[in-house]
């Protein structure tokens, strides 16, 4: 979510209340969920004012002013929304170039290596969400994230915590890597059950993601590659100051023990087998 939210705040400030004069699909892929196809794609955009921006979990999206729409954007593993002066040579992974009505010499670009992300026109929701999003949860940064009903939820939902926090129709936007940072300065282990939570370790387990993504807010994300960048191609910089995540073999900051890595759902977890100490097996 930081690196998402990241760039809702750019294009805030670069896109929002412009109007589209073009657009240029560069590749089908990249409009492969606006099931209409490409030149549809471009020809319902034209002439629409862009409303300000709005994110839910990692899902980022362009209101159209005029209509009940929105256009969708899914970055995937790759995908970077750039603001760029037309004369700027084209990108090698260009996908999608938005042209505005006005004199400000900027375009939007859709830039994509893997072609995993991409851009769609879907119908809002009464509560103007694009309708394909409308099951996202909240994100614990949303002032309406209701801290009660998720540890209800945690309790009922019967898994295990990371599981949970990876789970984005009970919560959005902490991902991968915060939920192992937040989960080490909880010092909860990323298998411990959630239907043992109490509400004391929950409210705690929230302050904690909260303030991992404000921390990783402030300094624009996390950049552990070229790929993910904000709308003028600049990197965040909080991998920094991560605690766990990447740490394998490195001293915990708290108590010293190495920080260790496991395979997880095809991912990795890292955690300090100290401070997090695993569930214990019922025999």
């Amino acid at each position: 979510m930081p690196e998402v939210e990241v760039v809702r705040r750019g294009l805030a400030r670069w896109v929002a209340h412009r109007t589209v004069a073009e657009v240029e699909v560069l590749h089908p892929r990249a409009v492969r969920r606006h099931i209409a196809g490409a030149d549809d794609f471009a020809h319902r955009l034209k002439g629409h004012h862009i409303g300000t921006p709005s994110r839910r979990g990692k899902y980022l999206w362009l209101p159209l002013e005029e209509t009940n729409q929105s256009v969708l954007a899914h970055l995937g593993m790759s995908g970077q929304l750039l603001m760029q002066p037309h004369e700027t040579p084209d990108e090698k992974h260009l996908r999608i170039r938005v042209r505005f009505a006005d004199s400000l010499g900027t375009e939007l670009r859709f830039v994509d290596q893997r072609t995993f992300g991409g851009l769609s026109l879907h119908d809002n929701t009464p509560d103007g969400l694009p309708d394909v999003i409308a099951h996202i949860a909240r994100d614990p940064l949303d002032e309406l994230f209701d801290d009660e009903a998720f540890h209800q939820a945690l309790r009922r939902k019967r898994t295990t915590i990371k599981r949970a926090l990876l789970d984005q129709s009970l919560i959005s936007g902490v991902g991968n890597i915060y939920a192992d940072e937040a989960l080490w300065r909880a010092r909860v282990h990323y298998e411990r059950p959630t239907a043992n939570f109490t509400r004391p370790v929950t409210t705690e387990l929230l302050g904690h993601i909260r303030d991992v993504m404000n921390a990783a807010l402030a300094v624009g994300g996390t950049s552990f590659d070229s790929l993910y960048v904000n709308v003028n191609g600049e990197s965040g910089y909080f991998d920094r100051s991560l605690d766990a995540y990447g740490r394998e073999g490195e001293p915990c900051a708290r108590c010293g023990t190495p920080i260790r890595r496991r395979p997880w759902m095809n991912r990795s977890s890292y955690f300090c087998p100290r401070c997090q100490r695993p569930p214990r097996v019922s025999s």
